[in-house]
């Protein structure tokens, strides 16, 4: 036993001597599978798929955690589920596994059977006296997350008010749908202590002349057959108008092997890139409800009833990209977007961070740094004719608000380590 004993340590020992590769892990694995199995085969709303995928994520860093002991819990703490901490050498990928595996069944049981294949896949090849305390540790870090998050308002009412003043929005062509995740605005967020703690300032008075402005620049260049759109604008807004939570899962694993993350890294990172997108999310469909405010085909079809002398009506305007069904102000895009950029600026430490992507319909974007990216994307939704300047900014704004409190109150590093 004392010769086993020591082969063990030195093992460990070896193990964390071992320097981050860019490899898949059991973190990046599970992204995927995630993503897979809520937006491709259950069909989620983009809206719905990041709570959770930020349920999936925070437990997963909470498995991880209570192994590497660096960082603050997010929920699960070792002597409330349990009565001692896990041993040096339990494994990591073990834990990671099980905490998203029994996570996600919890979300979409219907998929089990293909998971659970997923996931034994994911345990083959870890040492049976290593995966043991792993799956323990990923199992009560699943239960803390499935707990925290039941009756936390997903699922409830659907819709959204609508008016038929000047201003108010109403359902739109093609669909003239009404949000069935409008609900998301009532959720419990994830973070922050409440939903409209980051309100926005709101949208330009329909007087206004900055309004005028606003409204002109979209129905120019956000027209289905505009001129004024160059060929570069209309790729970039085609571009960023797939699922966007899902465009940037795909970034993330490509930043992750690109920039040699470990395991233990890509834990804390991506629960605090997920959990910081959904209160980003909830915090603007909260400030959507406030505000009402129509969408730009609405405005630029009945401008003759608004208020500004400095807009016309075109009964006939269609956006490049189909406007969504609910209100405009602020920018759901731009509000996950803006804390994304935020919240990876924050955790690598800097801006300048070269990336490239090419999404499921051919079309490639290309930055040099993490900002470009999110000033890209507020434009490209005023080049898709689906939003008005002041609400993408706004949007940025409200996300990198919730990332700045997350910095301040979320997984920081324990004293001393």
């Amino acid at each position: 036993m004392k010769v086993f004993r020591a082969l063990v340590i030195v093992a460990t020992l070896a193990a964390l001597a071992v320097p981050a590769t860019a490899r898949a892990d059991a973190v990046t694995d599970w992204n995927l599978h995630s993503s897979n199995a809520l937006f491709n085969t259950a069909g989620q709303a983009p809206t719905v798929g990041v709570l959770h995928l930020a349920m999936v994520h925070g437990a997963v860093y909470d498995a991880v955690n209570t192994i590497d002991r660096r960082y603050q819990p997010y929920l699960y703490q070792p002597g409330r589920f349990t009565t001692r901490r896990p041993l040096p050498w339990t494994s990591r990928e073990a834990a990671a596994a099980t905490a998203a595996y029994r996570v996600l069944v919890s979300i979409v049981p219907a998929q089990q059977v293909a998971l659970e294949q997923l996931y034994l896949a994911s345990l083959a090849g870890i040492p049976e006296w290593s995966a043991r305390g792993g799956i323990a540790v990923g199992e009560a870090a699943a239960a803390a997350m499935i707990a925290a998050r039941t009756n936390d308002g997903r699922f409830g009412t659907p819709g959204f008010p609508t008016g038929l003043l000047p201003g108010q929005w109403r359902p739109v062509l093609p669909a003239l749908a009404n949000d069935p995740a409008a609900w998301l605005r009532n959720v419990k967020p994830f973070l922050i202590e409440r939903s409209s703690q980051f309100r926005s300032a709101g949208p330009q008075p329909l007087a206004s002349a900055g309004y005028a402005a606003e409204f002109n620049e979209v129905t120019s260049l956000g027209q289905d057959s505009s001129t004024t759109r160059t060929f570069f604008q209309t790729n970039a807004a085609r571009y960023w108008a797939e699922n966007p939570p899902r465009t940037w899962s795909r970034v993330f694993r490509t930043l992750s092997a690109q920039e040699g993350l470990s395991l233990e890294e890509n834990a804390r990172l991506y629960a605090m890139l997920y959990t910081t997108a959904a209160d980003a999310l909830i915090s603007v469909w909260d400030d959507k409800a406030y505000w009402g405010f129509w969408r730009p085909i609405t405005a630029i079809r009945e401008a003759d009833a608004d208020p500004n002398p400095a807009t016309a009506a075109d009964p006939s305007w269609l956006p490049l990209i189909p406007n969504p069904p609910y209100p405009e102000h602020s920018s759901g895009h731009t509000g996950l977007s803006g804390s994304i950029v935020a919240t990876l600026q924050q955790f690598f430490g800097k801006d300048d961070i070269a990336w490239s992507d090419t999404n499921v319909g051919g079309l490639s974007r290309s930055f040099t740094y993490l900002s470009e990216a999110i000033g890209e994307i507020v434009d490209a939704r005023i080049w898709s004719g689906i939003h008005f300047r002041s609400a993408d900014v706004q949007g940025a704004m409200i996300g990198v608000q919730v990332a700045h409190w997350r910095q301040a109150h979320y997984f920081q590093p324990l004293r001393g380590r």
